[in-house]
């Protein structure tokens, strides 16, 4: 992918706002422009502006299996709330079962190598096959949330999953995210009120205490960069 496509895309789009540039993105790659939701609180801000312009821009999940029930609830107020369909993407059924069958429910503990693979299973497969034949995938990611988001740019090629990626978020605070919720009564997972602050599989996500990085209650028992290898480079 030529960098020449993403300056152009950086050029188009230097003086749009959020919701125009998502809709620039939806008219110039059609039906091929998808946006990723785990329903934080990043995801439900994108969600309602995607809802809000009524943008041709197909939004899915994904359901590892294991997700906090407060995961499901804001799903379902979001549904109820926007009117929009969000697709769901599972892991294969034969891959969770063989692991289990071989290492047990809890293996990912035991091992960064473990914790891997079970995202592998649960995350990874699954978004491939959800990124398939799009052009464009929409994220939720902001700069300030880990080392490694820090030099994430607006408009980037993975090159993993061979797409354009667009941060929309990537320059606004928490601060901005949760004014923005509270502003326009965006529904939001009642976890983040009780400490967690990036929230993922329940048994690999605890709430974090004032100080903490924010990405701390991931994977809270292994040192890492934190991530399950959805946004890495």
């Amino acid at each position: 992918m030529s960098t020449a496509i993403i300056n152009t895309l950086l050029e188009k789009t230097k003086d749009f706002s959020i919701e125009e540039t998502l809709a620039f993105l939806a008219n110039e790659y059609k039906d091929k422009v998808v946006f990723s939701t785990s329903f934080g609180q990043e995801d439900q801000v994108i969600t309602a502006l995607i809802a809000k312009y009524d943008l041709p821009i197909t939004i899915f999940t994904l359901d590892t299996g294991r997700l906090f029930e407060e995961t499901y609830d804001v799903f379902h107020k979001t549904l109820k709330k926007y009117k929009i369909d969000i697709k769901t993407y599972f892991p294969q059924t034969s891959a969770v079962e063989e692991l289990l069958n071989n290492k047990g429910p809890n293996s990912f503990y035991e091992s960064v190598e473990n914790r891997k693979e079970c995202c592998f299973i649960r995350k990874i497969a699954p978004l491939t096959k959800a990124l398939k034949g799009n052009s464009v995938w929409i994220t939720g990611l902001r700069s300030e949330q880990s080392e490694n988001r820090k030099d994430l740019h607006l408009f980037e090629y993975d090159g993993k999953f061979d797409i354009i990626k667009f941060n929309p978020l990537l320059k606004w605070t928490l601060k901005e995210v949760e004014d923005y919720i509270e502003k326009n009564n965006v529904p939001q997972n009642l976890l983040h009120k009780q400490g967690f602050v990036s929230i993922g599989c329940a048994p690999c996500t605890r709430a974090i205490t004032p100080g903490e990085d924010i990405r701390a209650g991931r994977w809270w028992w292994e040192s890492s960069h934190k991530e399950c290898g959805l946004h890495q480079k």
